[in-house]
């Protein structure tokens, strides 16, 4: 089992962002801590095509504030699906976002190998959609099927990050998306009665 709970911040990071809101606070936090950061796009769960450049965009812009080089993993929405293929009717939280997370982990930590950075971490695990135990399942999962890479489990919901994102929400006017980003999570907004 491949994961660093480091008492240290490593000095270099590949962040797999989902989007800006949940990326803000994070990508401030790493900053801070003088962390040499790489941002890393890869969300080809994101429906429709609309809303992942609406995303994308809006990442690239924050990142582009502070210097911070952005990867685009582009948009592969039908891969995807057949990654998570026949877990369509899981709930919110369920065996499909495992999937999803592991798929997009992978691509992850496939990107930070090629970028010789040992460590990644995802802004998944600051995601108020998210369960955080799958998350790091899925980093865990991810640096095992790519030699040479360690999962940085790290909990951005902690610290006082929740509320920086609030803060840093409402600073840069970011688009608040109300669903995690497949076309099943959207399903929760408009639930059949």
């Amino acid at each position: 089992m491949k994961s660093s709970l480091l008492l240290s911040v490593p000095k270099q990071v590949l962040l797999h962002s989902c989007c800006a809101p949940c990326s803000a606070a994070v990508i401030e936090w790493l900053l801070q801590h003088n962390v040499q950061l790489l941002v890393f796009f890869f969300n080809p769960n994101i429906y429709p095509e609309e809303e992942y450049l609406i995303r994308k965009k809006e990442l690239e812009d924050h990142c582009r504030r502070f210097g911070v080089k952005v990867i685009d993993g582009d948009w592969s929405h039908d891969k995807w699906r057949e990654a998570v293929k026949g877990l369509e009717n899981e709930p919110e939280r369920g065996a499909r976002c495992l999937e999803c997370f592991k798929y997009r982990l992978v691509a992850t930590a496939h990107c930070a190998k090629e970028n010789k950075i040992e460590f990644f971490t995802t802004t998944l695990a600051s995601s108020r959609w998210k369960a955080l135990t799958q998350v790091n399942e899925a980093g865990i999962y991810a640096s095992n099927c790519v030699p040479g890479t360690t999962y940085w489990a790290m909990n951005w919901r902690k610290g006082g990050l929740q509320e920086r994102r609030g803060q840093l929400l409402k600073k840069y006017g970011f688009y608040n998306q109300q669903y995690c980003g497949c076309e099943f999570s959207m399903a929760r907004l408009n639930p059949k009665n």
